[in-house]
């Protein structure tokens, strides 16, 4: 039982911490009187919250480039919506999601998941266009140092051949 709870403790601090409060009261709730155990899953709890939860910079504070990007991306993705005339209720239950992914998306939140962002494209039939982010063929740049690193002469290989 008690591994049981510190894996929902688990997962609720990854996804949903602000619900954490509430899993501490039912826990109380289900050990009244084995106060070794509520001192265990608390102790838990304050070890994940101080070790385990990682910070990523890039969701709280992504480059300008970047949120002006992921903000018109998910500007164009509410304006394709709209002409379809979907609801967010509806394209959330085709991608197999909830309404808050889909609405955090359009509003182009960098802690959304690149899977719901191609998810929405799909659902608009827009993929097709996925297909030239970063492709290596136009990828002026990348080909240009690629160019660099090639060598100039071709050497001899020391194999043995077998024409005789």
């Amino acid at each position: 039982m008690v591994e049981r709870q510190q894996s929902d403790i688990g997962a609720l601090c990854q996804h949903h911490q602000q619900d954490i409060i509430r899993l501490c009261s039912r826990i109380a709730c289900d050990f009244p009187r084995n106060k070794y155990a509520l001192k265990s899953l608390l102790s838990y709890l304050k070890y994940y919250l101080e070790h385990m939860t990682a910070r990523n910079m890039l969701t709280t504070a992504p480059p300008y480039a970047v949120e002006d990007a992921l903000r018109r991306l998910g500007s164009n993705l509410r304006t394709a919506r709209i002409r379809r005339k979907l609801t967010i209720r509806e394209v959330a239950e085709k991608i197999g999601t909830g309404p808050r992914p889909v609405s955090d998306a359009e509003k182009g939140k960098p802690s959304t998941g690149v899977a719901v962002y191609v998810a929405l494209l799909w659902t608009y039939r827009l993929l097709n266009r996925l297909d030239d982010v970063a492709d290596p063929a136009l990828d002026k740049e990348g080909l240009a140092l690629a160019l660099d690193r090639e060598p100039v002469r071709a050497r001899r290989s020391n194999l043995l051949d077998d024409d005789f």
